[in-house]
């Protein structure tokens, strides 16, 4: 099964230990599921891993994105300008890829997305497939 994590599922995954977001890594990580990227998303995740605020050192981003990046699928998605992102633009990438991948978009903003039954929150991804 394909997915789309959210640059904050990572981040919940690495601050919290044990809790929903951790295990859908973890999930990943066993080759669960297949993590759909492109070059955006990518830089979206360096980028925020290495806030000085967050505080990771470079081998706990490593241990995170080289599975992510090995095990995935990365795609140039097709544009979908016909979709409003009025909460937050930056979104649009994962969802571009959510549906260039017939994906399922996991984060922990649901209401900076079009509603969708493909987008979940962390919890109830867990509830359906974990």
């Amino acid at each position: 099964m394909n997915i789309v994590l959210d640059t904050n599922i990572l981040v919940s995954a690495a601050w919290s230990p044990g809790r929903k977001a951790s295990h859908i890594l973890t999930a990943v990580f066993a080759q669960s599921f297949t993590v759909c990227y492109d070059f955006r998303i990518l830089e979206e995740y360096e980028r925020v891993l290495h806030y000085p605020k967050l505080d990771f050192s470079e081998w706990e981003i490593n241990a995170i994105l080289d599975p992510l990046i090995r095990n995935g699928i990365s795609v140039l998605a097709e544009p979908m300008p016909e979709i409003s992102f009025e909460r937050d633009e930056s979104d649009r990438k994962f969802y571009e890829v959510a549906k260039f991948c017939h994906a399922t978009l996991v984060t922990g903003n649901l209401a900076h997305f079009p509603k969708d039954p493909e987008i979940m929150s962390p919890a109830e991804f867990c509830k359906q497939y974990l």
